[in-house]
Parts: C-alpha cells; sequence; structure tokens
C-alpha cells in the first residue's frame, strides 16, 4: 500500500521563492526611490525651518545678528531657546548633513546628503530664503539654481 504525499514538493518550493524574488526586485527600487524622496522633503522642510528660525533668533538677539551656527538657534542671548530641535541642530537628520555659518547680517545654511541612497541632490540657502539645489551629494551654492 502507497503512503500518501504530504507537504511541497522541491520544485513548488523553488517556484514560490523565485516568485517572491521577482516581485521583491521589482519593488525594491520603488522603495528605495520614495525613501531618498522623502529624505529630500524633510531636508527642504529643514532648511525652511532654518529660515524662520534665523529670523526669529536675529528679532530676539541682542544686537540684531544672525547666529554664528546651528548650535546658536538654541541658546539666543544666553537663554535656551527652541528656534529648532535638538535633532537638527546636531546637524544630521533624514541622512542629511546639516551646517550653518553667520556673520552678523549674512547667513547661509547648507543641507547634503550623506549618500547618494540617502538623496540624490544637495541644497542651499541664506537670508533670502531662496532654496537651491544641486544634483549629487554637494555642496550646493549660490549660483545653484533654485527649487521649482
Amino acid at each position: 500500500m502507497r503512503r500518501a504525499a504530504r507537504g511541497f514538493t522541491l520544485i513548488e518550493l523553488l517556484i514560490v521563492v523565485a516568485v517572491i524574488a521577482i516581485i521583491m526586485g521589482m519593488g525594491l527600487p520603488n522603495l528605495l526611490n520614495a525613501k531618498r524622496a522623502a529624505n529630500e522633503a524633510s531636508a527642504i522642510a529643514s532648511l525652511r525651518g532654518i529660515c524662520s528660525a534665523c529670523e526669529q533668533y536675529r528679532v530676539s538677539a541682542d544686537p540684531r545678528s544672525y547666529p554664528a551656527d546651528l548650535a546658536a538657534l538654541t541658546i539666543a542671548g544666553g537663554a535656551p531657546m527652541d528656534f529648532i530641535d535638538a535633532r537638527l541642530a546636531s546637524g544630521v537628520k533624514s541622512d542629511y548633513v546639516f551646517n550653518l555659518a553667520g556673520a552678523g547680517t549674512t547667513w547661509q545654511a547648507w543641507a547634503a546628503p550623506l549618500s547618494l541612497a540617502g538623496g540624490g541632490r544637495a541644497f542651499y540657502t541664506d537670508q533670502t530664503g531662496v532654496i537651491r539645489q544641486v544634483a549629487g551629494l554637494g555642496p550646493a551654492g549660490a549660483a545653484d539654481a533654485p527649487l521649482d
């Protein structure tokens, strides 16, 4: 008397694994593109926040001047102020590195991706409030194209 077979055959398991691999191969690039786009949007929003924070700092600082760096946006006139969050003030957020340099009546801020997987563009802004972009790891500057 022959026993009834139980379970899956090797061929059936290989077909299931192949189908899963094909689905993953099609979906992974879209997932990475979505992550890159989200990181870029976060960097742009953070630069807009830095613009607002610099103006708030200038209004509350004595004398009326812009902050020298990101850390200054958490302190104004020796008093703790929360112009930006601590994570942005640390200089790294959403796979981007942020930097701010100010000197009295001017300031410049940059956002550069840590890698091309984290973001495909670098960004720049200054006291004019115009955010500029350059493809790649950067750095972006005042001569680069503004965002669309």
